[in-house]
């Protein structure tokens, strides 16, 4: 790779006057050490599982709707065109 075409889609390893290092957001000793102190309930994972579940059987249903009506107007095209 031509180091012209390198330096343009270099990431410099300052950034936003921090450094950014491999670890995420979430393995920053200051972020850990923040939630440790604040003493929080834990999130309840098994509400979040029933939220996504939920919305899954709900674009289920509706697809089903969708799949009954679009086979109601066929039925009833067809209804109508065999009239004449």
């Amino acid at each position: 790779m031509p180091p012209v075409v390198r330096n343009l889609f270099h990431r410099p390893a300052i950034r936003f006057g921090m450094a950014s290092g491999s670890r995420g957001r979430f393995s920053d000793p200051r972020f850990v050490s923040f939630i440790q102190e604040s003493n929080r309930k834990t999130l309840d994972t098994r509400f979040r599982d029933l939220v996504l579940k939920g919305r899954k059987a709900l674009g289920f249903a509706l697809a089903a709707g969708a799949a009954c009506g679009v086979a109601w107007v066929l039925v009833e095209s067809a209804h109508a065109l065999s009239m004449f």
